[in-house]
């Protein structure tokens, strides 16, 4: 299948192609200069079987929100299948519901009973690699926290959140004749002073190098939610040998409750393991003995991101989600490495999608 992403290096359309890269699904990005290019625009979508369409202003004056979601939805103005992220807000009497109420509207064209729209009406989403001050509060509240910063919470009434994986997965579904023109996903109402308390806590813990408590997606997703607002200022993490006559103990990772699985590995000078991606699994990298280069790359991005560790000196390195990435063994001698993941591997839900580090394959 091949579809067509507009919007998709913010936010919702990165989430969304993330997904798409992990079940073969090939996107073609529409960015703002091809909206702007009808000429272009059609041969872009000459090819796809569907269209997604998550790009929209948020922020600006009342004009500039306004002008960005209608312009947007104008132009793709086309007989192919289409599938609109709206929104919660779409009814507020603000510029931001308007334009949203009237981008469906153009979407849905002169017959809406006739239209292949799908529009997919979401809560509050958070995720990794939000934009402070802009995507969300729990973004906020994330790069808050991680700067040693207490967030301000305003209320403590319950806000519905929906994490942008879960959402990528209903846009992706709708792609596919559905028979449904408007779609709700259920969010799960929290409350701002919930958020924030347990972002703090998540802090205190990670801060004393242990992994706070990860059972249940919730608390998983916030936490992994969290941890890209740290990578990589906050790595590598010293882990502090004990040592004595016998020799040297390190610990290499204490999670205050959840299930898991910890492996060991050796590793031949010159060879390589990972090249992978994880959308929701978190592992921990430590080398025990022998010399390792550690990398990863965000997910549509060219830039890696390197470490160099020693066994003489261990060093945990956590890896983000949907970040490629893996270990080189360097030196004369093999490498002993430990490694911890939050979830033990089944073959069947590996979570596990193959992509290299330095030669991006998932992009476009």
């Amino acid at each position: 299948m091949r579809i067509a992403v507009t919007g998709a290096d913010g936010f919702l359309g990165w989430h969304l192609r993330c997904l798409a890269f992990a079940r073969g699904i090939d996107c073609v990005p529409i960015d703002r200069a091809l909206l702007g290019d009808p000429e272009r625009l059609d041969a872009a979508l000459a090819r796809v079987d569907a269209v997604v369409h998550c790009a929209g202003t948020n922020r600006g004056t009342d004009e500039e929100v306004t002008a960005g979601n209608a312009q947007a939805a104008e132009r793709l103005d086309r007989p192919v299948r289409t599938v609109y992220a709206n929104s919660v807000r779409r009814d507020d009497d603000t510029a931001y519901g308007r334009a949203k109420r009237r981008a469906a509207t153009v979407l849905a064209g002169p017959d809406p009973a006739a239209a292949e729209l799908s529009d997919v009406i979401l809560p509050n989403l958070y995720g990794e690699h939000g934009r402070p001050y802009y995507n969300s509060f729990v973004a906020t509240f994330c790069h808050e926290i991680a700067h040693g910063r207490r967030p301000e919470t305003v209320g403590e009434g319950e806000v519905p959140l929906l994490h942008a994986q879960e959402a990528a997965a209903v846009l992706l579904d709708e792609t596919v004749e559905s028979g449904r023109t408007r779609v709700e996903p259920k969010a799960e109402p929290r409350s701002v002073a919930e958020v924030a308390a347990l972002l703090e806590e998540f802090d205190a813990e990670y801060r004393q190098g242990r992994l706070p408590d990860l059972t249940g997606p919730w608390r998983t997703t916030l936490f992994n939610t969290f941890r890209s607002h740290l990578f990589p200022a906050r790595y590598p993490v010293t882990l502090p040998p004990h040592t004595d006559g016998r020799g040297t103990l390190v610990e290499f990772v204490r999670v205050a409750a959840s299930g898991g699985q910890a492996f060991v590995s050796t590793t031949a000078p010159g060879s390589v393991r990972g090249e992978h991606a994880h959308l929701r699994k978190f592992e921990r990298f430590v080398v025990v003995s022998g010399q390792a280069e550690i990398a990863a790359r965000r997910l549509f991005s060219d830039h890696v991101v390197r470490f160099r560790v020693d066994g003489a000196s261990p060093v945990a390195v956590d890896m983000p989600t949907m970040w490629a990435h893996r270990l080189t063994a360097l030196g004369d001698e093999p490498v002993l490495a430990c490694f911890w993941a939050n979830e033990g591997y089944l073959p069947e839900d590996a979570d596990t999608y193959p992509c290299t580090v330095d030669h991006p394959s998932e992009a476009p």
